[in-house]
Parts: C-alpha cells; sequence; structure tokens
C-alpha cells in the first residue's frame, strides 16, 4: 500500500492556492492544458511518503505516527513559485515555502525518524519543503520559462499547523483517493 503524511490545507488557504492556479493557467495560454492542475482537495505539503509497505506494517505505523509531537503549533506560509526538476522540461508546478520553513522541517525530521524507527525504507533524496500545484502532460523545456515567467514572488497562502496526518492513497480514475489514517498533533 501507498501510504504518506502530510501537512493539511483549511479551506482558505485551499481556495487562495486554487485561485493562484488559476492565475498561473491564464499565464501560460494555450499551454496550460499542459499541466494537470492538483484538485483543491488534495492539496497537502507532503512530509513523508512510503512505498509499496506492506499491510501487516500498518498497526505499527499508525502508532508510531499517530502519538503527540511535543512542538508549538505556527504559521506555514506559501510564496514563490518554481518548477521541479531545476534544468530541462518540468514536471511538476510547485509554491515553494516563504515562512515557517525551520519549524516545518523540524516536524517533518521527528515524523521521519519515528518511521525509519521501524525499519521501514524511506525515500533517499533530501525533502524540499513545497506545495505541488500541478504536473506536466507534455513535457516541453520551453514551459519552464512560461510558468516563471508567469510567476509571482510574494505571498500565495498561509496556515496554521498543529498537525499532519498520515494517509493511505489509492489510485483512480478520477484521481487519487486519500483516506485518514492516524494523525499527529503538536500538543506544545
Amino acid at each position: 500500500m501507498r501510504l504518506f503524511v502530510a501537512i493539511d490545507l483549511d479551506g482558505a488557504a485551499r481556495a487562495a492556492v486554487a485561485t493562484e492556479q488559476r492565475r498561473l493557467a491564464a499565464a501560460m495560454g494555450e499551454r496550460r492544458a499542459a499541466v494537470r492542475w492538483a484538485r483543491p482537495e488534495h492539496l497537502h505539503v507532503t512530509l513523508v511518503f512510503l512505498a509499496d509497505v506492506p499491510d501487516a506494517r500498518l498497526p505499527e505505523i499508525v502508532a508510531a505516527v499517530g502519538a503527540d509531537l511535543d512542538r508549538e503549533p505556527f504559521d506555514l506560509v506559501f510564496a514563490g513559485i518554481g518548477v521541479f526538476p531545476p534544468h530541462g522540461a518540468p514536471r511538476a508546478v510547485w509554491v515553494g515555502v516563504g515562512g515557517g520553513e525551520g519549524a516545518l522541517r523540524a516536524v517533518q525530521r521527528e515524523v521521519t525518524d519515528r518511521i525509519a524507527r521501524l525499519g521501514i525504507p524511506l525515500e533517499p533524496r533530501p525533502f524540499a519543503p513545497h506545495l505541488t500545484l500541478g504536473r506536466m502532460r507534455a513535457l516541453r523545456p520551453s514551459d519552464r520559462t512560461l510558468v516563471l515567467a508567469g510567476a509571482r514572488g510574494d505571498r500565495v497562502a498561509s496556515v496554521v499547523v498543529d498537525h499532519a496526518t498520515l494517509y493511505l492513497s489509492r489510485p483512480s480514475s478520477e484521481g487519487p483517493r486519500y483516506t485518514e489514517l492516524a494523525r499527529v498533533t503538536l500538543t506544545a
């Protein structure tokens, strides 16, 4: 099964990000169809992604992730548009973290450490805090210029982070379906 731990967005942040997606799509003109924009209800900041976890491991992962975290809730600000990878044809459009990154990284490290202590394999690439706005369908290096030309560096949205959620992700023809399995609450 596919699991991930993420920071959720509230309704106001989802609406603000959806407005930014529409603004970027308009700036891209006829190439807007090259991006499969994330649905607002699916927007989240992934802290840890776990692919191909055996079903038998689920109870211990739920228990580890679900324990409270002795950290203060914090404000997470989204600002600055970018694309992955940094060179060549882009595969994803994202908005970065413009405030609260240190606190976000601390939460990510703690959750990752909890899962690593269970012996569950983790992604080897370093954590790059971002919120994926969309994925490119037809890859062209020139799309990088289009996206970045439409980008703005100011604040897009913010959210108060007081928890992170462990989700089960199931693919479907209408897009992924997420089921909440556990929640780690920031309790300091």
